[in-house]
């Protein structure tokens, strides 16, 4: 579904991810980890389009990026901003119906039915700065799941939640895994990798390993990956192997 060609990406050209090489197999449940500044979230946002390329490309296979579903960091997402929660959810239906059009009895089913799948029926109508962490979270997936994506990408989306809560959405992620969607995510847990995600991309700028996760998660690789994330050199050109 995805492949990655000699892919750099950074900001103010500083590479954050380096000469990455790489294939995401469709159906694939690949767990992203790495240390930190390891250009984790970078790599997300530069399949989402959000970051163009310095060198290299991504290619989707055909995909659009408006059918691929983004959960943030949720340090990224403003909860001041006045809206119900399902006004929140219903940004999920957005490639069904619409800036314009309004919410009838179909979508609002469809938006009960998604809180129901995550624990929040009878949240409706309550503000999205009124809610805990899990519960924010809760609403994120909800709004994921009215996506209906073929591609899912989550950024830490099991951080500063209660274990209840990770284990639910832990199971959505199982879910969408067992209806042959594609889901990437970001995860600092390294036993739950072990235990959840059958695929791992060991990140460290550059790429350490890929593939089955028991091989990935060696004990040498993640010496090599620890190694190789030492803080870059702000005053370094654009890349160490330097630029054709």
């Amino acid at each position: 579904m995805i492949r990655f060609e000699n892919l750099t990406l950074g900001y103010e050209r500083h590479p954050a991810v380096h000469h990455l090489d790489a294939d995401v197999e469709p159906g694939d449940l690949l767990a992203v980890v790495g240390p930190n500044g390891a250009g984790k979230s970078t790599l997300l946002k530069g399949i989402m389009g959000l970051l163009r390329p310095l060198e290299g490309r991504i290619l989707l296979d055909g995909l659009p990026r408006r059918r691929i579903a983004y959960l943030p960091q949720q340090a990224e997402i403003d909860r001041g901003f006045p809206m119900r929660v399902e006004e929140l959810v219903a940004l999920g239906l957005w490639h069904r119906i619409g800036a314009l059009r309004g919410l009838g009895r179909e979508e609002r089913r469809a938006i009960g039915d998604a809180l129901a799948a995550v624990g929040l029926t009878g949240f409706e109508r309550r503000s999205i700065a009124s809610l805990s962490g899990g519960q924010f979270q809760r609403a994120l997936f909800a709004r994921v799941l009215l996506q209906d994506a073929p591609l899912i990408l989550l950024d830490e989306p099991l951080t500063a939640i209660d274990q209840r809560t990770a284990a639910d959405l832990l199971a959505l992620v199982r879910r969408w895994h067992g209806e042959a969607r594609t889901v990437i995510a970001v995860l600092h847990d390294l036993e739950l990798v072990r235990a959840h995600f059958p695929s791992t991309l060991l990140l460290a700028r550059e790429l350490v390993a890929v593939g089955p996760t028991a091989e990935v998660l060696r004990a040498e690789h993640l010496f090599r990956a620890r190694q190789m994330a030492e803080p870059p050199d702000e005053h370094a050109a654009l890349c160490r192997r330097g630029v054709a």
